[in-house]
């Protein structure tokens, strides 16, 4: 039986008519001036960007799996083991593989779909040469000032995959800025958007070098031909960097309205009174909500779960984060070493709830109410 009430979409990027009125003046500024790539309004991005991240240097590129891999060629993982979460995108052991490197599969915290410090012990090894760190959901580990500290005694390096973390903040202090570099993505779901992309931070002025050189085909110059590393094309052009940049200024207006959502939310779900439990930020975490995961009870259904919330309710929930953890992909299976329990609980159990900035309270509230219907159905 289809939902006579109106569709609350699992997410939505908006553009305001002002928006789209500033974009295109200025993409008409890019098509008149004939600089499509590496012009002035890439570096004006790259500019804002480290500016609101608190970061020396921001190196935009086309995509955020691209920003993953130029940090890796930048530190040469070539031969090198690198720690990675098994609950993550698979763009993230991919990166690790595409720059030479051997992914090792971290288990994941089911109560915070974070890594823990301890588990990071347990799974170096003679040719670990770094820790990349993923922040799910827009969440940030408390133990991230720990972790940045074990790596330093032990002469490692630590990345922040934080393509979910755009302005999300643990004591102040931004994704992205805790270790070596921090990679986010720019692809339309997430928090802001410049239709694809991605950016690199750091404070190292040589990560920053290299990472320029990468991104446009290793070439030591851009008006040079000659080429110094193995590089691509990752550039950013000029019409998504402009497209960035206005999202960039409405970023601290989309994810308040993001937290005033997650707050309906939590208010109404409470410890699981509507049959399951939300995840809640880390002490000291601000989060820009990327998105809103509630853990289902055991032996809940997902799929059917959705589908009925769907159908009957108008509750379209978005992908999960993530549906599989790495290890069960196929071309990934090698990776497994047998004890990964955790990231699998982790994965099956945990759901993803509709939100976005423009998401109105009614929309929150039609949520909570299909929630209780399904607990009252005894679907919860």
């Amino acid at each position: 039986m289809s939902s006579s009430l109106p569709q609350v979409p699992p997410t939505r990027i908006d553009f305001s008519p002002e928006d789209r009125a500033w974009i295109a003046a200025r993409i008409s500024e890019v098509l008149e001036s004939g600089h499509l790539t590496l012009g002035r309004f890439g570096q004006e991005f790259e500019t804002q960007l480290a500016a609101s991240q608190g970061t020396k240097h921001a190196v935009v590129v086309n995509s955020g799996t691209a920003s993953l891999e130029i940090m890796l060629r930048a530190v040469d993982v070539v031969g090198k083991d690198v720690l990675v979460p098994a609950n993550t995108f698979f763009a993230t052991a991919a990166a690790v593989i595409a720059a030479g490197g051997r992914p090792v599969l971290m288990d994941t915290d089911v109560a915070t779909l974070s890594t823990s410090l301890k588990e990071i012990e347990k799974r170096l090894t003679p040719k670990t040469a770094g820790i990349m760190i993923v922040h799910i959901a827009g969440f940030i580990t408390a133990e991230m000032p720990a972790i940045a500290e074990f790596a330093r005694k032990k002469g490692l390096w630590l990345m922040e995959d934080a393509a979910h973390a755009q302005g999300s903040t643990l004591d102040g202090k931004h994704a992205g800025t805790f270790g070596l570099a921090g990679s986010f993505s720019f692809y339309p779901t997430k928090v802001m958007t410049s239709a694809e992309g991605g950016v690199i931070v750091t404070d190292d002025a040589k990560l920053a070098e290299e990472a320029r050189i990468y991104r446009d085909q290793g070439k030591a110059s851009f008006l040079q031909n000659t080429h110094i590393r193995m590089g691509y094309n990752w550039r950013m052009s000029e019409p998504h960097a402009v497209i960035g940049l206005r999202h960039l200024q409405n970023l601290p207006a989309m994810i308040a309205a993001r937290r005033r959502i997650a707050a309906r939310y939590d208010a109404g779900l409470g410890t699981g009174s509507n049959g399951v439990r939300p995840l809640l930020p880390p002490t000291g975490c601000m989060s820009n909500y990327y998105k809103y995961v509630v853990m289902l009870p055991d032996g809940v259904e997902r799929g059917s779960l959705k589908k009925w919330l769907r159908e009957r309710h108008g509750v379209n929930c978005s992908g999960e984060v993530y549906e599989f953890p790495l290890h069960k992909h196929e071309v990934l299976r090698h990776l497994d070493p047998g004890d990964l329990t955790q990231a699998e609980a982790a994965c099956g159990r945990q759901m993803c709830l509709p939100i976005f900035a423009s998401m109105t309270e009614a929309q929150a509230d039609q949520v909570l109410a299909a929630l209780a219907a399904a607990k009252a159905e005894g679907l919860l």
